[in-house]
């Protein structure tokens, strides 16, 4: 008969008898203390095992819970109820990150105010600033409530004293990583703190029903800043995104257990505080009476929200050897990309001995493949210093090959576009349902879109002007 291996369970372990290290296999020397012959068995490790307790709450049929519990209230904030699902669940933790200097701080004492009633307090808690320096904020945007509370805590005991003394509706914690607790070793902001305030608060938050807004900071990445088990716990996770020189701030939903997480909220960050764009498409557009060669218009989709975004293109002559490519708001790689498209397949060779620029308007970020087209017709029509057609907009992606393909919710773009005025639209092949009133032309390559640039004033480039000898 076999002699039984030994398992985890039965191994001894082994342990200095000078400074208690301890080890699981023996040693003739502690690694510790660097003491011979101190390593001895002292036993095997005890099994531990959890036995049933009392349960809190008897387990129902899915059928008979009730639903009503976990109905939404309203943040007063639209923009931010659009991504929330509805607004605040009750018993909800939501994540805010975003870049130091982005507005979360601002964003969330105007939700503190607004969210206030009789009925439901708001308890803030600032662990980054005094409460005087809130209320100075708290003055130039207009939010001042009765049933807004406010306290300066960096103590995670201190903060759930608070909320045994008001009661709040909404707890907002300004910010996760500066409250830490006296039972856990570290500094405020290391894994085993956030940690620890974070699982204190989600458990207060389910106990009493309370909603919880936490904002955390990021890394230098863009990530959010701890451990990746914060975003588990919690049960809404929002980016704060926006460049801080542009007015424009976008908050977008990463994790939503209550909610879609394509949805997208649009502020305005000003003087007086920060306030909700439903329509935010003229921030990204420049009025003209008259068309500007170099610029063209698309519609981007920031998660389902169709946004008129304009594209403008500058080239002139180079100076140096090695020609410039600055973009703004574009993605380089895929401006580059349309340059080389225009060369080899749209026949304009005048762009690579030129310094080219191009942007967008009004600090929107460009990075979904359906601008692709309209990146390519503002620089065409600044090479050839030709001003595209009045009120198009350009939607589709634009492969190597000059194809142009088929790009998502082109329907909703065009939806869009038609609302605010635009008349003509060029389109991959089978764009569905037209607006009526728009003229689409479906075009298949990069050529066919190229003819819509007037040939009147058409430079020809050099490489056409050999073709025709």
């Amino acid at each position: 008969m076999a002699a039984r291996t030994k398992t985890t369970k039965d191994r001894p372990s082994y342990r200095c008898t000078e400074c208690g290290w301890q080890t699981a296999k023996w040693l003739g020397r502690c690694p510790e203390c660097q003491a011979w012959g101190t390593i001895e068995e002292y036993g095997t490790p005890a099994v531990r095992t959890t036995t049933p307790g009392r349960v809190t709450t008897s387990a129902l049929p899915i059928g008979q819970v009730d639903g009503r519990q976990a109905t939404a209230r309203t943040t007063g904030v639209p923009e931010l109820d659009r991504v929330l699902g509805g607004g605040l669940v009750p018993g909800a933790v939501v994540l805010l990150a975003g870049e130091p200097g982005v507005g979360k701080s601002t964003l969330l004492l105007d939700v503190a105010a607004k969210a206030a009633s009789d009925e439901h307090r708001t308890l803030y808690v600032t662990g980054e600033e005094s409460a005087s320096q809130v209320r100075l904020r708290a003055d130039r945007i207009g939010a001042i409530d009765d049933h807004l509370y406010l306290a300066a805590e960096t103590d995670l005991a201190a903060v759930l004293g608070h909320l045994d003394a008001v009661k709040p509706s909404l707890l907002i914690l300004d910010s996760v990583q500066t409250v830490a607790s006296p039972e856990i070793d570290g500094a405020p902001g290391g894994m085993a703190q956030v940690r620890e305030v974070a699982g204190a608060l989600i458990r207060a938050s389910k106990e009493r029903g309370m909603s919880t807004l936490l904002v955390g900071h990021v890394t230098k990445d863009g990530a959010i800043a701890g451990p990746r088990l914060l975003e588990h716990l919690v049960d809404v996770v929002l980016h704060f995104e926006g460049d801080r020189h542009a007015r424009l701030r976008l908050v977008r939903g990463v994790k939503n257990r209550y909610g879609a997480t394509d949805e997208v909220g649009c502020f305005e960050l000003h003087d007086e505080g920060i306030t909700g764009l439903a329509d935010p498409s003229g921030l990204f557009l420049t009025r003209r009476d008259e068309p500007v060669p170099g610029t063209c218009l698309t519609v981007t989709l920031e998660g389902r929200r169709p946004l008129v975004a304009e594209v403008q293109a500058l080239t002139v002559d180079s100076q140096i050897p090695s020609p410039r490519r600055t973009t703004s708001g574009l993605e380089t790689s895929r401006v580059s990309m349309m340059l080389a498209v225009l060369e080899q397949r749209g026949r304009i060779s005048a762009l690579g001995k030129r310094d080219i620029y191009s942007a967008t308007v009004g600090g929107v970020k460009l990075s979904e493949p359906a601008a692709d087209l309209a990146v390519a017709l503002a620089l065409a029509s600044a090479a050839s210093d030709t001003p595209l057609p009045k009120n198009l907009v350009a939607i589709g992606e634009v492969g190597l090959a000059g194809e142009v393909r088929r790009v998502t919710g082109v329907q909703r773009r065009l939806a869009e576009a038609h609302r605010l005025g635009f008349t003509h639209a060029l389109v991959p092949g089978d764009p569905g349902k037209i607006p009526p009133g728009m003229k689409v032309l479906e075009v298949a390559d990069i050529g066919d879109a190229l003819r819509v640039l007037p040939r009147s004033r058409r430079r020809e480039a050099p490489r056409e002007q050999e073709d025709r000898r």
